[in-house]
This record gives structure tokens, C-alpha cells and sequence, in this order.
């Protein structure tokens, strides 16, 4: 036991001193990192929303894969602690935005992104409940603001609907596939729904 609980310590250690050294202000940026090398989701100059941003090194990764003409939207119940270039961060909660409000003058988005957890409980069900309703919710943003063509990465604990969850993003687009990234952690039940080629994108 002291063995096992030594190595996932180490390997915290390992990203986490990584994500300082790169300059990013938390680890969970090499799970995006790994998707992105995965599925290639940032364009240079894409307009890129980051549901749930804070603590912001989602939209560091993407001000750097996008370049300095992406135009970045931001979204959290508390703002970050720095500024990002070219970012526009909403303080506010996402089920009471509405789609115009995030998208402004941007018309649309290419990439949205959401690494929102809830606060946990400590009961699973409650938890995964919980996450479902924020995946959806996201979900629903980027259909509703996504260009046609555009790309979505959504956490979702694993749970006894996450298969509807996956079923329900496939609707919209193209190929969706579901990524446990390396640097999460084996106990981790979180798992991203990485969802590719945005078929239409209603008017807002």
C-alpha cells in the first residue's frame, strides 16, 4: 500500500512541477495538452470559450496553441488571479449566461472547452448527478455556439448515464470519442468527451 501511494505521489510530483517550470498555474494542463495532440483542436486565430476556467491554465494552453491572434473567452464563479492577452473573462455562473452573452461580438466559437467539475460530496451518485448536469449544460452551450466544423472537449465523471451523456453528443457531431487523459489520476472517475466536426451551428 505505502508503495502504490508513493508512486501516484511521484507522479503528481512529476506534473505538477512541470506545469510550474512551462509556466502554467496548475497541472491540469497537460490534459488538455494530450487531447490537443490527439485530436488538433486549436487553429491559429480560433475563437476558443473555457467553461469553468479557473484556475486558467486551460486558456494559458490555448493563448498558446491558437497564437497571439486567438480571441479567448473565460468563464468562472470567481475571476482568475492574472490576465491573459486577448481574453475576455465573464464572472458568473453558466446555467444563468445565455449563449449570446458568452459568444458577444464573436459571432461564434471553433473550440469550447469545459474542465467544470461539481463540488463533491463524497457520495458517488450525488457527485456523478452533479457532473452530468454541467457536462449537459456545457454541451448545450457549444451547440448553440459553436461555427459548423467546430470542436468540444467536456469532463464527465463516469456514471450510470455517461453513455447517454456520449450518445447525446454524437447527435451534433461528427466523431466523438471519450479520453482519460495520463496526467489524471488512476482513482480520478473523470473522463472527457472530446467531440469533433460540429455539423450545423444554429443561429443565436
Amino acid at each position: 500500500m505505502g508503495s502504490k501511494l508513493s508512486d501516484r505521489g511521484k507522479r503528481h510530483d512529476t506534473f505538477y512541477k512541470r506545469a510550474r517550470q512551462e509556466g502554467f498555474v496548475a497541472r491540469s494542463v497537460f490534459k488538455l495538452e494530450e487531447i490537443d495532440r490527439r485530436s488538433h483542436l486549436f487553429r491559429k486565430g480560433a475563437r476558443v470559450l473555457d467553461l469553468g476556467c479557473r484556475p486558467g491554465s486551460w486558456l494559458q494552453y490555448a493563448a498558446k496553441a491558437a497564437g497571439p491572434q486567438a480571441q479567448l473567452v473565460g468563464v468562472d464563479r470567481t475571476p482568475l488571479d492574472f490576465a491573459i492577452p486577448n481574453c475576455r473573462v465573464i464572472v458568473g455562473d453558466i446555467y444563468d449566461l445565455s449563449p449570446s452573452q458568452l459568444v458577444g461580438p464573436l459571432g461564434a466559437f471553433d473550440v469550447v472547452l469545459s474542465d467544470m467539475a461539481p463540488d463533491t460530496s463524497g457520495v458517488r451518485s450525488a457527485d456523478q448527478a452533479r457532473s452530468e448536469a454541467l457536462f449537459e449544460r456545457a454541451l448545450y452551450i457549444a451547440e448553440q455556439t459553436l461555427e459548423a466544423g467546430g470542436h468540444f472537449v467536456g469532463k464527465l465523471f463516469q456514471g450510470p448515464d455517461f453513455q447517454k451523456m456520449v450518445k447525446r453528443a454524437q447527435e451534433n457531431f461528427a466523431e466523438v470519442r471519450t479520453v482519460k487523459p495520463e496526467s489524471s489520476r488512476k482513482e480520478s472517475i473523470e473522463q472527457f468527451v472530446v467531440a469533433l466536426g460540429r455539423r450545423a451551428r444554429p443561429a443565436i
